[in-house]
């Protein structure tokens, strides 16, 4: 694990030498370990290096006797298996790292052989003999990669702020994306806060070509959720039990340091935690954070049950409204972009406590989303009625019907015209995430410059999904948008500021491809088994957990911050918001907000989540701007 920098066409080799050194130490964070650097004409890379796997001998850059040079951010869970495939093709191994088997493996089988790769990862490959360069991100998108140009040069990093040292001058904000920000509490890819800076998505690999300095985008993995009908007598219950206990033993395996668990006392990590304890692993450590206002906003005692339960050393942190305060202006710092998901800072204090007995923690995210989380039952349960009394209607026959209705009623109809009896959840726009409408923003934006309407994007995620079923496309829109944006951004950026790897065995390409075609009763059930979110891991963890864990009910992570608006903290972001002296007055007009923060002191929940996404875009804009 580390992180990776490059610059393209910088020019003679020592110029592009000055520049990567200088972008690589904008992230040391990130690899405390060890760095390194290579560059010849054209091209320059750098990382910055967080030991797991071969500590003494997997140095980066690599570059094989030809030339081709790589550097590597990520794990690959089956690189011993590669490695013997590419030893018995004649490749012979100086290393034990799973980075040497990524650089030969490109060298024996071009880019479609990176395909065989079970993991995290972002890469660059360097080939002087193709007059190339790649970069590639993993399936999921579990680990960022970020390119951007200036003046002729390209420019590439795990995190932006790596970008930003390396060019000559800071790039434009991009106010469109802080409009999207506000909605989404996230700024959806591939666009970033900075003009000309943007993220490279899940399943991509971008191609350069150093003769003109043009450049392609492709996708080699996409997500597909198609639930298939149950097949009579198939033992689904052994197949996710095969896979997600494979998946978390990889990620288990596949380290030289001691790996633990981020264990909330919810059913995802305890899930995880179970089946590391059940794979065999002594000593094993588990990490949990709270609130010290307690109550509802401290899951410990849940967590203290798994740990006992499965023998784990349990491990805890407390922290109050101080210490979540403070930490706000350093959040946005590595954060790189707004991101108004508060249960961030609490990842970054739990992420501290872990790096100071272990550097790898495994954490389950990711199982909401392929499993059928959250309340997605009730997604289940409506689709079921509605398929009964809607599936037999002509689409032509919602068209002609939505003639005679205005607003919501009349969107509803089009988009089941289009999209078939499916189609309300798209025109619900029903989200993950979803604050400020465009009117509102429109309401507080002081020159409205015509931004495309951040409803279109998320309706542009549902068109993504060629399935009926609404589960399903709720899944591919909560994978494509909330999971890598909010969930993944958020754990890299708040575990990697504490030079801690983190790993998510739910995500393991394999077992999402198998959860895609899952049948939905297996996920959410049925009106005969009755709704229930996630069946299938609870069924699995059955056997392995007090039941109290199985059936509690979801929390997310229970974060004190909007009550704590109705106090003295309301007072200090009225403060805050009210002598902005970044740009961002420019745009925003913010002094007709005072009906927001008066319905957040009065306990109005959505109107505390629109505070605070302004909150932190107004810190966010007076660290970066």
């Amino acid at each position: 694990m580390c992180g990776i920098v490059g610059v393209f066409r910088a020019g003679a080799p020592e110029t592009g030498a000055v520049l990567v050194h200088r972008m690589n130490d904008a992230i040391v964070h990130r690899g405390p370990d060890d760095a390194g650097h290579w560059a010849m004409k054209d091209a320059a890379v750098a990382m910055r290096r967080l030991s797991i796997i071969d500590l003494a001998g997997g140095h980066q850059p690599m570059v094989t006797d030809d030339g081709v040079a790589i550097v590597f951010n990520g794990e690959i869970y089956n690189y011993r298996a590669l490695r013997e495939e590419l030893r018995a093709s004649g490749y012979v191994f100086r290393t034990t790292s799973d980075t040497e088997v990524v650089l030969n493996l490109y060298h024996h089988a071009g880019l479609r052989g990176l395909e065989k790769l079970e993991g995290m990862f972002g890469i660059c490959l360097v080939d002087p003999r193709r007059g190339e360069a790649y970069l590639i991100r993993d399936r999921l998108g579990i680990k960022p990669l970020y390119y951007g140009e200036e003046d002729g040069r390209f420019y590439f990093a795990s995190e932006i702020k790596a970008i930003l040292a390396g060019m000559s001058a800071r790039p434009k904000p991009n106010p469109r994306a802080f409009f999207d920000f506000l909605t989404l509490r996230y700024v959806p890819a591939p666009e970033t806060v900075w003009h000309g800076i943007r993220k490279l998505e899940p399943g991509q690999r971008l191609s350069y070509r150093f003769a003109d300095g043009s450049w392609k985008i492709e996708t080699y993995w996409r997500l597909n959720f198609a639930s298939a009908p149950v097949e009579s007598g198939r033992d689904y219950e052994g197949e996710f039990e095969k896979l997600f206990l494979g998946a978390v033993e990889s990620h288990l395996v596949a380290s030289d340091v001691p790996v633990g668990t981020l264990l909330s006392g919810g059913l995802d990590s305890s899930a995880v935690t179970a089946a590391a304890i059940e794979l065999g692993i002594r000593g094993f450590h588990t990490f949990s954070v709270a609130f010290e206002d307690g109550g509802a906003f401290s899951e410990l005692a849940y967590a203290r049950t798994v740990a006992k339960h499965v023998g784990a050393n349990h491990h805890e942190v407390v922290i109050g409204q101080k210490q979540f305060v403070d930490f706000l202006h350093d959040f946005v710092w590595f954060a790189d972009e707004p991101l108004a998901d508060l249960a961030s800072i609490p990842l970054y204090y739990v992420s501290r406590l872990a790096r100071e007995h272990v550097k790898v923690v495994l954490s389950g995210e990711g199982a909401d989303e392929i499993l059928g989380g959250y309340d997605f039952e009730q997604i289940g349960r409506t689709a079921d009625r509605r398929r009964v009394l809607l599936s037999w209607v002509p689409r032509s026959a919602y068209k002609m019907a939505s003639c005679f209705f205005n607003g919501q009623r009349a969107a509803t109809l089009r988009a089941m015209a289009q999209d078939g009896w499916s189609g309300y959840l798209k025109a619900w726009l029903f989200n993950p995430s979803y604050y400020w409408n465009d009117a509102e923003k429109r309401s507080i934006w002081r020159h409205h410059q015509g931004f495309p309407s951040t409803d279109d994007v998320i309706r542009s995620w549902y068109d993504m999904c060629r399935s009926d079923a609404p589960l399903d496309k709720v899944q591919q829109v909560s994978c494509h948008s909330w999971l890598v944006e909010d969930l993944l951004m958020k754990a890299d950026k708040m575990t990697m500021a504490n030079s801690l790897e983190l790993r998510v065995p739910y995500l393991d390409h394999r077992l999402v491809e198998w959860a895609q075609a899952l049948p939905l009763s297996m996920k959410v059930g049925d009106r005969r088994s009755g709704y229930v979110s996630k069946r299938i891991l609870r069924e699995f963890a059955r056997k392995r957990l007090p039941t109290g864990i199985i059936d509690r009910p979801k929390q997310g992570f229970p974060v004190p911050a909007y009550e704590w608006l109705k106090g003295d903290l309301g007072r200090w972001a009225r403060d805050l918001l009210r002598n902005l002296k970044s740009p961002l007055g420019e745009w925003l007009d913010l002094s007709g907000i005072h009906a927001q923060f008066d319905a957040a002191q009065r306990g109005n929940t959505s109107a505390a989540h629109k505070v605070w996404s302004l909150v932190i875009l107004g810190i966010w804009a007076d660290r970066w701007l």
